[in-house]
């Protein structure tokens, strides 16, 4: 098994096989369509969040549907488009902290300029792992030294 993954794929590995079997452009619009949350395409929260995820697509409505944001988030940060841009942006608004926080990681690491205003308010955040991630990512975007 290799680390970092209970189902035997690192995420990033996971994303890539995904753009192999359907195509990058594909991907990143269901990923988008994830982390503005819309669930409609089953093998993509699959190929995200691993077959555990496939618990959240049957039976009622769960309190924490909020995972496939972040997975939709998560594959932005392996895969990306500038057509991504508004909905890292949203997502960095979003209600669940973790959403928040990989939205952040995803700014940070494509250098989505356009988040700057949004992670400037997000300084306060009540989650230390959010201004973790926001803190970085405002250095990133901003040439600041650490």
């Amino acid at each position: 098994m290799t680390a970092g993954s209970h189902w035997g794929l690192r995420p990033r590995d996971s994303i890539k096989a995904e753009c192999d079997r359907r195509g990058t452009a594909a991907v990143i619009a269901g990923c988008i369509r994830l982390a503005d949350g819309d669930d409609a395409d089953p093998d993509l929260v699959l190929a995200l969040g691993g077959p555990a995820a496939g618990r959240f697509l049957t039976g009622p409505p769960r309190p924490d549907r909020y995972w496939l944001r972040v997975w939709g988030m998560r594959g932005l940060l392996w895969v990306w488009d500038d057509s991504a841009t508004p909905a890292t942006v949203a997502a960095l608004a979003a209600d669940a902290w973790r959403v928040r926080e990989m939205a952040a990681k995803v700014a940070a690491k494509h250098l989505v300029g356009e988040a700057l205003p949004v992670l400037a308010e997000m300084r306060g955040d009540p989650v230390e792992r959010v201004r973790r991630a926001t803190d970085r990512a405002i250095r990133v975007l901003t040439g600041a030294a650490a």
